[in-house]
């Protein structure tokens, strides 16, 4: 009996979408191929800009930090 199953790895396990039919214990031959993304590339980093929007002191936080580094006196400044 051969079927083509979908799933997803989960560490060392294999969680598949539908129910094999097989006896718990069977042995199987197991020929993996990853499922292309479905986003085009560059999606995810569009997806994640945004991702502290909502963090209440992000700006302020951002704006020392940014501070900072401007000011650190490690630089090399040359004229």
């Amino acid at each position: 009996m051969t079927r083509l199953l979908h799933g997803r790895i989960r560490g060392r396990f294999l969680e598949l979408d539908e129910d094999t039919g097989m006896v718990d214990g069977e042995e199987v031959d197991v020929l993996l191929t990853p499922v292309k993304a479905e986003r085009p590339w560059g999606q995810g980093i569009l997806r994640s800009a945004g991702a502290l929007s909502d963090e209440p002191d992000f700006d302020a936080v951002f704006n020392a930090v940014a501070e900072s580094r401007r000011a650190a006196s490690y630089r090399d400044e040359q004229s």
